[in-house]
Order: C-alpha cells, then sequence, then structure tokens
C-alpha cells in the first residue's frame, strides 16, 4: 500500500487528540445536565447547527481548495492555542462560567466540522482505490476505539473515585488513594495538550498525491456552485447522501443532548453510566469495523445501508419503553453497529462516486441536510415538555419515527443506486 507510513501517522495523531476531545464532549452536556440547564444547552447547540449552515460550504470549499496537510496543521494549531486559554482562565479563576463551556463546545464542533471532510478527502486523496474500503474501516475503527478511550476516561474523570475503589461496569477495581473528580477547565487542559502533540505528528507525514487535482483560480462564490451543480446533475447521489445520513443526525441528537437527560431523568443514573453508555456504543462501532464489510457482502451497499437505518429506527423505539441501565448499554451496542456500518459503507460508496475535486463541496451539502435536520429536533427537544418528568422518552420515538421514514426513501429510489 502507497503511502502507508502517511496514513499511519494520521491514525496516530488522530487518536491521541481524539480520545482528549471525546472527553471533553462527553464532560460537557453532562455539566449542564447537572445543574439542571439543559434547555440552554439546548439553545447552544442550536445556535452552534445554524453556524454550520454557513461554516460547512465554506470548510468544503477549503478542504478542496488547500493542501490538506497544511489544513489540518491550522486547525490543530488554532484549536489548541484557543483550548489552552480558555483552560488558564479556569486555572487563574474560580473555574469556568458556562458560555466558557458553551464556547469550548461551540468550537470543537465547528473543528469537527472542518476535520472529518478533510481527514476522509486527504485518505481518498493518498489512498489507492481498491485499498477505500478497508481504509474508511480503519478510519471507523480508529475512531470509535477512541471513543472507547473517551468514554471510560471520562467515567473516571467526572465521578472520581469515591474511595479506595471505582466501580466500572459492575466490577469494583482496587485503588491506593482517592482521587477526586476532575473540574472542567482541567478536563480542557489536558484536550489542549494532546491537540499539540498532534500538531508534531501531522509535521511528521510526508505523501505522494495518488488523485490529480486541478488548481482553481476562479471565484469562492463559483467554486462553492460546483458542488450544487455536481448533485443536480447526479440527484441519485444527492438522495442517497441525505438519506443515508439519518443514522448519523439521530447519533449526534442523542450523543449530545437527549442522552443526559435520558439517563438523568428516565433512568435517574450518574455521570458514570451517561459516559460508559459512550464506551457500549464504540464496542458497537468498532465491530462493525472490524466486520462489517463481510456480513453485508452478499449484498449491495444501498441494500446494507437500507437494514441499517431500519435497525436505528427500531433502537430507537425500544429506547422509547426502556427504564433498564443494562438494556440501555446494549441498545447502544447495537445503535453503534447501525451507525458506524452506515458511515463506513455510505462513505466506501461516495469515494467510488464522487470525484475527489469536488469531494469536499458535494459533502458539505450533505452537511447542511444533516444539519438542517439536527436544527428542527434540537429546536423541538429544547422545548420544555421534554425536559419535565420522563418526557424525553417521546424525543426517541420521534427519532424512531425519522429514522423509518428515511429507510422507506432509501428502498423508494434503490434501483436508481444499485
Amino acid at each position: 500500500m502507497k503511502n502507508l507510513s502517511a496514513i499511519i501517522l494520521l491514525f496516530i495523531a488522530n487518536t491521541i487528540s481524539g480520545v482528549a476531545q471525546g472527553i471533553s464532549m462527553i464532560s460537557i452536556p453532562w455539566y449542564f445536565a447537572e445543574q439542571g440547564d439543559m434547555s440552554r444547552f439546548g439553545l447552544i447547540y442550536i445556535l452552534t447547527n445554524v453556524g454550520m449552515l454557513f461554516w460547512a460550504p465554506y470548510s468544503g470549499l477549503l478542504v478542496d481548495r488547500y493542501n490538506r496537510k497544511h489544513l489540518f496543521l491550522g486547525i490543530t494549531l488554532v484549536c489548541g492555542t484557543l483550548l489552552s486559554m480558555i483552560a488558564y482562565r479556569g486555572f487563574v479563576g474560580e473555574g469556568l462560567a458556562w458560555f466558557w463551556v458553551a464556547l469550548v463546545f461551540m468550537m470543537t464542533f465547528f473543528n469537527y466540522n472542518i476535520h472529518y471532510p478533510t481527514l476522509y478527502a486527504f485518505v481518498q486523496e493518498i489512498s489507492e482505490p481498491r485499498y477505500y474500503g478497508k481504509i474508511t474501516s480503519y478510519i471507523e475503527i480508529q475512531g470509535q476505539v477512541s471513543s472507547m478511550m473517551a468514554g471510560a476516561g471520562a467515567a473516571f474523570l467526572l465521578e472520581g473515585s469515591g474511595g479506595e475503589s471505582w466501580t466500572f461496569l459492575g466490577w469494583t477495581l482496587p485503588f491506593g488513594w482517592r482521587i477526586a473528580a476532575w473540574e472542567i477547565h482541567e478536563i480542557f487542559a489536558m484536550d489542549a495538550a494532546t491537540y499539540f502533540v498532534a500538531l508534531g505528528i501531522i509535521a511528521l507525514i510526508s505523501f505522494e498525491a495518488l488523485v490529480h487535482r486541478e488548481v482553481e483560480n476562479t471565484s469562492i462564490r463559483t467554486q462553492l456552485s460546483m458542488g450544487y451543480r455536481y448533485l443536480r446533475q447526479h440527484t441519485n447521489i444527492f438522495i442517497f447522501g441525505v438519506a443515508s445520513y439519518s443514522n448519523f443526525v439521530a447519533t449526534l441528537i442523542l450523543s449530545f443532548f437527549v442522552l443526559a437527560i435520558y439517563v438523568n431523568q428516565q433512568l435517574e443514573a450518574g455521570g458514570d453510566v451517561y459516559a460508559i453508555s459512550e464506551v457500549f456504543y464504540a464496542f458497537g462501532a468498532v465491530f462493525a469495523g472490524l466486520a462489517i464489510r463481510r456480513i453485508f457482502q452478499p449484498f449491495t451497499i444501498p441494500q446494507a445501508i437500507i437494514f441499517l437505518t431500519l435497525l436505528g429506527g427500531g433502537l430507537c423505539a425500544l429506547m422509547t419503553f426502556n427504564s433498564s441501565v443494562f438494556l440501555l448499554y446494549v441498545v447502544l451496542l447495537l445503535f453503534g453497529i447501525a451507525n458506524a456500518g452506515t458511515r463506513i459503507l455510505r462513505i466506501t460508496y461516495l469515494f467510488q462516486q464522487i470525484p475527489n475535486q469536488v469531494y469536499g463541496r458535494a459533502n458539505s451539502i450533505f452537511f447542511l441536510t444533516n444539519i438542517t435536520f439536527r436544527i428542527l429536533f434540537l429546536s423541538l427537544f429544547s422545548l420544555a415538555f421534554f425536559q419535565q418528568d420522563q418526557h424525553i422518552v417521546y424525543a426517541t420515538a420521534l427519532l424512531s419515527l425519522f429514522l423509518l421514514a428515511s429507510a422507506a426513501v432509501l428502498l423508494r429510489y434503490y434501483p436508481r443506486f444499485a
């Protein structure tokens, strides 16, 4: 495999920063949930997604216009510096006010929406086509191993060890000392440090581009419109790209908003359960990375995605009637398989269909539809009704209907995808 060392270094950098980044993004919703302030967090999440409506098309342009390695270096340096400054404020003051925590959430989310398109476009650029399926599986495995480590780390850091032992997944682990739960700014400081470690690793990457990209000297407006024109001419790819995103939409709504309320109110459990649920999701996603292509080898990619979208809809329906922590873990394990499996197969399909020259911009349009759905759901779920008693189960019911409707669209247009 050509550029193997470059791909390995990219994965190492992504893992190191991804673990601490994941701990931060698990800790932030729980920070607001513990204060009974999820309505405010819902508004923050909505505003973040509104900002994404403007950022996503421009970030797609950046991915296609500039050297992807240089883009990685730039965004890693900016995020590490800003996060360091915010963490420092928490150390010299008396912790961080909610708006600083919100700022870290918004910054990290903006980073996600340029980091991952850059990662996928970069990998497409330096990989041979016959390895696309394997590479997308490896990206998923690497990302979800990072998530497992982040979930376990967050469970420990959010709760600490109340005595000389710590309970994890039902096991009591002995410790020779008492460890206090970390403050949010301490978690941010660790996150900032990993950005700079990743920066050094990315700087070591050298590669040979395997895909020729022409330099575009036209205006920004003209370059942005190329993605729209491409998808207008290939409506089957547009419909597939939008409808196949539904598992990811549901995952983001669940992970960053619904799940914290669900654990706190529906299950009446603590931060450790919330964080460990992310570990089970990641276990499922790692399994998908290892086995999903083999499991669905006899089927076409669209057929497999239809099945996995139906599975996601059924799991959200099951959450609506659940009151067991154990069953939540099982549901999230299976949801990890459904979402990660969909992502692996979806990206492989799009790699095969979309030229690298316009991949970033075409993908940014899919992001826009994804963001629009997130804004609609978050605006609805932030209403006081969903914050009261155990009404959050109505949110999981609506997500179930959304996934089933998406599966119906994929089924309706299946002959065009195949």
